[in-house]
């Protein structure tokens, strides 16, 4: 009866620490045993969502078109505008482009460093330096890729008459590819100094 009882017992200890093992090893991986996900270092924001379609011999074609643009917020911005079967497709191809197109906005004492006029077919953007302090003074899509840039400072307005915007988030990239450092340059008197003002 003996030897029956620590038998028992010995097989009885085995068992429960298999037991609470299969509990210990479901959270190696975090919540559920699934790796947490890396954040990604870009903000994207879909702009423009709609439905386009293709008319072909076989008939008609819908596909979905979607505008995203992505920044990291400290003055690397892009755009990118694809069609994709469903909405989920085109918006991954919009991202994917946007982040491969990527521009540097230059910017001085927290804003941008000068005056400047681009236009888009239809649309046509100003972008000018504010103090600081001053935010963001700009709405609807300029407003969207100024705060993705990272620009602290800057003021805006959109001059052309169009809603389109697609046509307006190209005119605001164009202008921000145009963006230079604004540089003195000293003459052979040393009192005199004179800057480089873009050209309208």
């Amino acid at each position: 009866m003996t030897n029956d009882t620590n038998t028992n017992n010995q097989a009885g200890g085995n068992s429960a620490p298999r037991k609470s093992g299969g509990f210990g090893g479901r959270g190696r991986g975090g919540k559920g045993g699934r790796p947490e996900r890396e954040k990604s270092e870009f903000d994207s924001n879909i702009l423009d969502l709609s439905r386009v379609t293709r008319v072909t011999e076989g008939g008609k074609q819908l596909s979905f078109r979607a505008l995203v643009v992505v920044g990291d917020r400290r003055g690397r911005v892009g755009f990118g505008l694809e069609k994709g079967k469903d909405v989920q497709i085109g918006v991954d191809k919009a991202t994917r482009q946007a982040k491969k197109h990527l521009i540097k906005v230059p910017m001085q004492n927290e804003t941008i460093p000068h005056r400047i006029i681009c236009k888009f077919k239809a649309a046509k953007v100003m972008l000018g330096p504010a103090p600081r302090g001053s935010g963001i003074i700009a709405g609807g899509a300029v407003r969207v890729v100024l705060e993705l840039a990272g620009v602290p400072n800057v003021t805006s307005k959109i001059l052309g008459h169009t809603k389109n915007k697609v046509a307006i988030v190209k005119a605001t990239f164009g202008a921000l590819e145009q963006l230079f450092p604004v540089r003195v340059k000293a003459d052979l008197a040393p009192k005199k100094a004179t800057v480089e003002k873009i050209k309208e």
